[in-house]
């Protein structure tokens, strides 16, 4: 019994166990696999996890002479596992030399077939990770099991070969571009007594097959590798040998890293490959040692410049602070330097001036392309190893740095970003090792001369160095004066614009701060750009919009921004408010002139001469105008700069004059608040370097600071207008349903296709939570409201909205009501005459007619839009992003349908104009002060548009329209005034028919009634005055009553009783 009981308690614990140890609360299994396993079993990689070596006879019979020239390793486990990471190597290069049997194909189907030298060249490159170090075991040792990956690729983008996580089995890939193979290896690792360390592995791979045909060559198969279900002809190869030889000490001359790859197999064996040299250097994980070449260094640095340094000059503005290495290494590593021309070569010989400094490009003729003007060409600073000197007197930082560092050149057609993650060493690299001091500030590399432009942002953000206090930094403004006078000749007395600077204000200093940097930060904040702009004025041709990008890197003493401290609360807010001077009225201070400088960037191949500008100048907070002398790069060849010596500046054009007008910081629902930019040379016609046409762009609006904060924007003061629009509407309905209630026998003649047009107007934000429509049509489905209907959730436009729908809700009720009057009195009057239906105004003919006019003009409108597309600028992809982030499609036809619905309002008479004429009408069924009142509110934001200096762009959302053609829109200068003519004619149309035919018709039946009785089947009748309560009752009697239908007595005689 008790067995029994502990065989079931043993079942029942046996499930837990399991669990219990299959967790690993550390991870220290996660993500590693076995190279030699399969691919479902868990990596064992690291130095101490056990690893099974199954070739190790193998290795020691192809690594014979390695391991007996290996001496005894002298190092712990924790420096076997700093093996790991320090022998790996990334993107090194490998070359195969001539012969019959290359390693692995190339697909260059990528590129068309008349690239021919304007493609880039495929680039050979290497990965070697090593995955495991056998560390067990070391006392008295001269050789470490090891194992790793190799991957080898030949790609034109140099990408590869891209290394995964894990190493399950060998594996080749090839399509169009690119080739990659990955062979895994297992072997020794031994050191020799003469500063070398030498890993011999054995692994396997999947070659490729090399086909007979000599007329296809070996790789005849390689071709368009991208169709359908290709896969490679491949063969398992377990004979390949790879030999990797690294210095033990990492030094100027020593630290290239070179190995073999090898077939064990025979030349006449089908898998058999020609040797394969890999060369790479030790990377981040080995550490450098200085002072085996300071006689060198020392004597280098010591002599004087051979030629005047344009970039370093005297060396006044350079920094002398302590922290060498921190800058250095924020500003160099692995980011590309321009290659300046050598403008100062005086050499007879062509050659030498084109030279690329010691680098030796002759494998790449991109770089022979420029001419010496080295367009494209640039430098990149690898590896850099930087060691601080020994501290000067007590209390002094560092004197200075020793520095370290490879320089590899990256001709035009290669990408920058994988030219820096190359370890190979070559003919376009350079190893250099000197010293930075405080006196010169720079390493000195003579003859060629390299720099990089610092983005205003970025040297503000970076200039702050770990272990020290910000840098302070200061401008010298050089050409003040210059656009000093720029300003003088640009603005002649007017007084005109003297009256518009004493009405309007400009971005300026805050004059509540107490702190001189805070309120300039935020003024320069104002004044920097990142904008959409277009030409100004609007082409009608097809145009490209650029993206214009103005940061100001300084503005009078500030440099960068100083933003103030967060917000202060109790105390120390009311400490704060009687320190800072009122913000009351405009003092002298906050208007004066400033200096400025800034960096103007402008995208698309239509601004490639100005398509970055270093901006000198001075802006003018009066009138929110900034003056601005501009300097530009030279990309010419060496031999042109003689000729142009004269007239550049440090090989920089700045014979350039930009002028920015901000618009104003008030009055912005009345003034378009976009900025524009004018950009135009100083040179003479003829010059070379003279633009070709001034340069004349204006922004999509612009939003300022404060603006940001509690904007009083365009849609909260066409909200506002919405109200007061709607209540005056109301009104207007109100004084209808009055005016009917008083005149019932005018009661049928009002046109429910009217009251439909303006019903279904107010209807659209109530069924779709929207302003129109249509636009949830075009967005293509399910999904949140457009943009432009996501208002800002700020109190303001939250009141504006609710306060809108509950007018509009109050506006659609009115006109229902109006409505089912009209409907309930042509009832009756059907009543009293049945057998006459004639009698009855019916609206078919005019919504017939009405609906005709409009599709018409919704075809026009369409024919319109689609003829003027060849002018307007087309975004590639036709959708826009709502305020959540979601895409959604923009059709053309529905942003035009939902616009003429709006149109359609506009001219609500129209139906009513129509029907007056087919009904003869006699009277006069609208009240005046009701058509003249909704007429004047539906114009009211036409006259609003047109007061506006241009056609009203909404900067706040995203589906937007962009500028274009703006004589093609609804709502334009054109439409603002033609939509109101034709409104106002309507209204006209319906007081003559309602006033003069009426007179005309009157006098007419006083002296023709015999001939109107005629007519009576096809005239309508007046019906007699009657109470409107009496009427009610009738009409509910006469929808009710069958006696009404037939021969009997009149029931208007009976209601007069």
């Amino acid at each position: 019994m008790k067995a029994t009981t502990l065989q079931f308690i043993g079942a029942l614990l046996l499930p837990l166990l399991a669990v219990a140890s299959s967790f690993d609360p550390f991870h220290r299994n996660d993500g590693r696999t076995d190279p030699m396993m399969g691919s479902g079993q868990q990596q064992q990689q690291g130095p101490f996890i056990p690893h099974e070596y199954l070739r190790f006879a193998e290795v020691k019979r192809h690594c014979r002479s390695v391991l007996s020239a290996g001496a005894e390793l002298k190092f712990d486990a924790n420096r076997a596992a700093a093996l790991m990471p320090e022998l790996s190597f990334v993107k090194g290069d490998w070359t195969q030399g001539p012969g019959s049997a290359p390693l692995i194909p190339f697909d260059g189907t990528d590129m068309p077939s008349d690239a021919g030298a304007g493609a880039p060249a495929p680039l050979p490159l290497a990965t070697f990770v090593m995955t495991h170090v056998d560390a067990a075991g070391l006392r008295g040792k001269t050789a470490l099991n090891v194992s790793g990956v190799l991957g080898v690729a030949v790609s034109r983008n140099g990408t590869g070969p891209e290394m995964g996580p894990s190493y399950v089995s060998p594996e080749l890939k090839v399509w169009p571009g690119s080739t990659e193979m990955k062979m895994l290896f297992e072997g020794v690792y031994t050191e020799t007594g003469d500063g070398e360390s030498v890993l011999c592995m054995v692994g396997n791979a999947m070659l490729p097959k090399r086909a007979d045909d000599a007329a296809a060559g070996p790789w005849g198969w390689a071709k368009h590798t991208d169709r359908n279900n290709f896969q490679p002809p491949v063969r398992r190869d377990e004979g390949v040998l790879l030999v990797l030889r690294y210095p033990t000490t990492m030094t100027l001359t020593n630290r290239a890293v070179r190995g073999e790859l090898t077939s064990t197999h025979g030349k006449s064996d089908a898998a058999y490959f020609d040797a394969v040299h890999l060369l790479s250097q030790l990377g981040a994980y080995s550490n450098y040692k200085f002072g085996s070449e300071d006689e060198l260094v020392s004597k280098a640095c010591s002599q004087d410049r051979p030629y005047h340094d344009d970039v370093i000059g005297d060396g006044g503005g350079l920094y002398r602070g302590g922290s060498l290495c921190g800058i250095l290494d924020m500003f160099s590593s692995e980011d590309a330097f321009a290659v300046v021309p050598n403008r100062d070569c005086n050499s007879t010989d062509d050659a030498v001036c084109k030279r690329l400094g010691p680098f030796e490009t002759d494998d790449d003729k991109s770089i022979d392309e420029t001419d010496g003007g080295f367009k494209g060409v640039s430098i990149v600073m690898q590896d850099i190893r930087c060691e601080p000197t020994t501290a000067g007197p007590a209390g002094e930082r560092s004197a200075g740095a020793k520095v370290s560092a490879v320089f590899r050149a990256v001709p035009p057609r290669e990408h920058r970003y994988t030219a820096a993650k190359r370890s190979g060493l070559g003919g376009m690299t350079l190893i250099a090792v000197g010293q930075i001091t405080r006196v010169d500030g720079a390493a000195q590399y003579p003859p060629l001369t390299f720099r990089r432009a610092v983005h205003p942002s970025e040297l503000w953000n970076r200039f702050g160095v770990s272990g020290g206090a910000p840098l302070s930094m200061t401008y010298e403004y050089t050409k003040a004066k210059q656009a000093g006078e720029f300003l003088t000749r640009s603005e002649p007395f007017n007084l005109g614009t003297a009256m518009a600077k004493s009405l309007l204000s400009y971005p300026r200093k805050p004059g509540n701060l107490a702190d001189e940097s805070n309120a300039l930060s935020m003024l320069a904040d104002d004044l920097t750009l990142h904008v959409p702009a277009v030409p100004d004025p609007l082409p009608r041709e097809r145009f490209e919009r650029p993206f214009l990008q103005l940061e100001v890197l300084s503005l009078g003493p500030l440099v960068g921004r100083n933003y103030p401290a967060p917000v202060f609360s109790g105390e120390e807010q009311a400490k704060r408010g009687k320190e800072a001077p009122s913000a009351s009225g405009t003092t002298t201070e906050t208007t004066a002139v400033l200096n400025v400088s800034a960096e103007l960037t402008l995208s698309g191949d239509t601004y490639a001469n100005v398509s970055t500008l270093s901006l000198e100048g001075v802006y003018n907070p009066v009138d929110g105008r900034m003056y601005l002398i501009g300097c530009r790069a030279i990309d010419a060849p060496w031999r042109a700069f003689s000729s142009l010596a004269s007239s550049l500046e440090d090989g920089m054009d700045c014979s350039i004059e930009v002028r920015v007008d901000y618009p104003p910081t008030t009055a912005q629902w009345l003034i378009n608040p976009t900025a524009k930019v004018r950009i135009s040379s100083t040179r003479e016609s003829g010059d070379p370097l003279r633009l070709d046409a001034t340069t004349a762009l204006q922004t999509l609006p612009i939003i300022y600071r404060e603006q940001r904060q509690d904007i009083l924007s365009r849609r909260s003061v066409e909200g506002i207008l919405r109200v007061a629009t709607l209540g005056a509407a109301i009104g207007a309905e109100f004084t209808q349903l009055m005016y009917i209630k008083a005149h019932t026998d005018v009661m049928p003649y009002v046109s429910l296709v009217m009251l439909g047009v303006q019903a279904l107007g107010y209807s659209m934000p109530l069924i779709t939570g929207a302003e129109a429509l249509f636009a949830r049509i075009a967005a293509a489905g399910a999904g949140p409201a457009p943009p432009s209907y996501v208002v800002d959730k700020s109190q303001l436009y939250w009141v504006i909205d609710c306060v809108v729908k509950i007018l509009i809700l109050g506006a659609f009720l009115l006109t229902l009501r109006l409505a089912q009057k009209v409907w309930r009195s042509r009832i009756r009057m059907l009543t009293r005459s049945p057998l006459e239906p004639g009698r009855v105004p019916s609206d078919r003919k005019v919504f017939l007619y009405s609906f005709s006019a409009h599709l018409l003009g919704f075809m026009v409108i369409l024919l319109g839009r689609y003829v003027s597309a060849l002018g307007r600028p087309v975004r590639a992809e036709a959708s826009y992003m709502d305020a959540r982030g979601r895409s959604h499609a923009l059709r053309q036809w529905a942003v035009t349908l939902e616009e003429y619905v709006g149109l359609a309002q506009d001219l609500f008479l129209l139906p009513q104009v129509i029907g007056n004429v087919l009904w003869r009408i006699s009277c006069r069924p609208l009240k005046k002060s009701y058509y003249v009142s909704v007429t004047a509110v539906r114009l009211l934001p036409h006259l609003y548009d047109y007061v506006r200096q241009a056609p009203a762009i909404n900067p706040y959302f995203a589906e937007e329209y962009e500028f274009v053609n703006a004589s093609l829109d609804f709502y334009s200068a054109f439409g603002d005034v033609a939509i109101p003519l034709a409104a106002v004619a309507l209204a006209a149309a319906v007081y003559v028919q309602q006033r003069w035919n009426y007179k005309i018709i009157s006098r007419t039946v006083k002296t023709q009634q015999k001939k109107l009785q005629h007519l009576g089947s096809r005239v309508y009748e007046r019906l007699p005055s009657m109470s409107s309560g009496n009427f009610e009752a009738e009409l509910v009697a006469g929808v009710n009553d069958g006696t009404a239908i037939g021969i009997g007595p009149r029931r208007d005689a009976s209601l007069t009783s």
